[in-house]
């Protein structure tokens, strides 16, 4: 593809992948799906909603319909990835223009450096519980948790400043290591209650469809919301894809199952807590404290720290120091971007993010989703309506090309944004208007989409988006 080398805009990351190195198969995005899956934050989304009050059968259904609802946009953005070989901060470009993708791209990165904080805060109690187990006087102490926390969170910051290539040969064992605590615990609390009818006895807390409908609403929200991230930046994956049909079938069979068969160990152990402890106890961590069996729960906490570890540096450090990377590349490295983004997610107080289940689910998946979806929505809005998925490559790498608009920016893609977010989140502040904050993601979805489309189609702008500007554009084959 000629000139992109060359491009102010293009890197050796950011050039489109060859098709001589497209290898990805079906398996590679099953196991992809499953490694993703297999955390403890998937296990607090189910277990969530078993201490909100559902049934094992009504939170294994709502698990199931979020992911199979999310994988919708995800196999819609996943299309241009594995056409064209460009990940996510290039696709952007096509909607918001080669300056004006940089605001999509720090809204992800923000809500990445958000799951950072969490993921250091899991790490910071898992320590924690490992040091009510060996040193109990030690763990009580009032300041204990919060230097655990912060100890966790340091050590990260090390990993990043160091690179990424100090935990890769510890990458292969975190989504194995998940898979076994979560049958430990399964096995447990089994034995403990005697059957799995028993263990999954708790019948739902909702006296009527109303009750149910109001926690059932907001929470297919949060499931949605839980991989709207995924959603926006999957083209980073399925660039390196053999071919459409093998991203697609390997995600729509590892998304779903992967989600459901792990989320349904949270449902059940956390189910079976409440018939063993008289309480939904939500929290794995809190829960591997209850075993009494120091050697099995502090070879537990080793196997989530480093899962946990392998799961921050990989999905919520990479992409966002990108992201910080991106704004201005002479000041800002990758390793400065890592650090920015593990300050602001210390700065975010994740601890309130994981407080409650209310606050898990209502406060921070609804929440971010309702900045998510209209990304999305206008992504799929413009590849497949607008472009018919035609993109010219080359003039995603060029300031002079089709998706350079007004200074680099497509501003009827910033005001769709803007409109949709404001839309999608004005019940966050507004009493009467709550229900299109339940609805956030979808709400922001599909108001971005059809305001962007509205305007794209009535301005001039959009008869340029829709490829009557398409200069020196190469054939489909030279990409």
């Amino acid at each position: 593809m000629s000139n992109v080398a060359d491009s102010s805009l293009s890197n050796s990351d950011l050039a489109p992948v060859p098709p001589s190195q497209r290898t990805w198969t079906m398996y590679n995005y099953i196991a992809l799906w499953f490694s993703m899956s297999m955390e403890i934050t998937t296990y607090q989304l189910a277990s969530s909603l078993i201490a909100k009050g559902m049934d094992w059968k009504q939170a294994v259904g709502t698990v199931l319909l979020g992911n199979l609802i999310v994988l919708i946009p995800m196999l819609l953005n996943a299309h241009a990835g594995a056409k064209y070989g460009i990940p996510f901060p290039v696709f952007i470009r096509a909607p918001f223009g080669v300056r004006g993708a940089n605001i999509p791209a720090i809204l992800r990165a923000v809500v990445a450096c958000g799951w950072f904080g969490i993921q250091s805060w899991i790490g910071g109690t898992a320590i924690h519980a490992m040091l009510a187990i060996i040193a109990p006087s030690v763990a009580v102490a009032p300041m204990t948790l919060w230097l655990c926390f912060i100890g966790f969170w340091l050590l990260n910051m090390m990993v990043v400043w160091r690179g990424v290539d100090t935990i890769r040969r510890l990458q292969a064992f975190g989504a194995p290591f998940m898979f076994v605590i979560a049958a430990v615990m399964l096995i447990w609390v089994r034995a403990k209650a005697g059957s799995f009818g028993e263990m999954l006895s708790t019948p739902s807390q909702f006296h009527s469809t109303r009750e149910f409908m109001a926690v059932f609403i907001p929470s297919l929200t949060g499931m949605v919301g839980y991989w709207a991230t995924l959603a926006l930046n999957i083209p980073d994956f399925t660039r390196y894809s053999k071919s459409q049909s093998a991203q697609s079938w390997g995600q729509a069979f590892g998304l779903p199952v992967a989600m459901a068969l792990y989320a349904f160990v949270g449902i059940a152990v956390t189910s079976a807590s409440s018939v063993l402890f008289g309480h939904a106890v939500w929290n794995p961590i809190e829960l591997i404290g209850m075993f009494h069996q120091p050697v099995v729960a502090f070879i537990a906490m080793i196997a989530i720290l480093i899962a946990t570890m392998n799961i921050n540096i990989g999905a919520n450090v990479v992409s966002p120091s990108n992201d910080f990377s991106n704004l201005y590349p002479r000041l800002i490295s990758f390793r400065t971007g890592g650090m920015i983004t593990g300050l602001l997610g210390l700065a975010m107080c994740p601890w309130h993010f994981l407080s409650t289940p209310d606050a898990y689910i209502f406060g921070w998946l609804v929440g971010y989703s309702g900045l998510l979806g209209p990304v999305a929505g206008i992504m799929v809005t413009d590849y497949f309506l607008i472009r018919k998925t035609e993109l010219d490559v080359n003039s995603l790498y060029r300031k002079d090309g089709a998706y350079y608009y007004a200074n680099g920016i497509n501003l009827y893609a910033i005001a769709a944004l803007a409109l949709g977010v404001v839309i999608a989140l004005v019940g966050l502040f507004v009493s009467p208007l709550r229900f299109l904050y339940d609805y956030a993601w979808f709400v922001g979805f599909f108001s971005a989409g059809a305001i962007y489309w509205g305007l794209m189609r009535l301005s001039e702008a959009g008869s340029i988006a829709t490829g009557l500007k398409h200069a020196e554009a190469d054939p489909p084959d030279a990409r």
